[in-house]
């Protein structure tokens, strides 16, 4: 099965950047469907930024023009590159992974695999 992990989370200040990395072992593919959800303290959580086979990005209205979502061509590696951070950006960002292509959005629900996640602080 396919295993997730994530890395690259920390603390920085607001306005900062920061790269997420999500290491994809197991089975993979090229072109999988593939996003980044978070979760801050007390809230639910929620998707942040998605990628098809096609290949098409999606992003949450939050995070639309700052954040980058993308995937390395061998389908191990998912990154999300993280740019004017805001405090509200704080939380636990996780990786997910639907197990196959997909060409337009897909539910949370649909995602098979999950990272264990990392943390991300971002200070005033």
């Amino acid at each position: 099965q396919v295993q997730l992990v994530e890395s690259g989370g920390g603390s920085v200040q607001a306005g900062g950047s920061l790269r997420l990395s999500c290491a994809a072992s197991g089975y993979t593919t090229s072109r999988s469907c593939m996003g980044w959800f978070r979760q801050a303290p007390g809230k639910e959580r929620e998707g942040v930024a998605h990628i098809d086979s096609y290949p098409t990005t999606r992003y949450a209205d939050s995070v639309k023009g700052r954040f980058t979502i993308s995937q390395n061509n061998s389908g191990t590696g998912l990154y999300l590159q993280m740019n004017n951070i805001q405090p509200e950006d704080s939380g636990m960002y996780y990786c997910a992974a639907l197990g196959g292509q997909c060409y337009g959005r897909i539910q949370t629900y649909q995602y098979k695999y999950w990272g264990q996640g990392t943390q991300v602080t971002v200070s005033s």
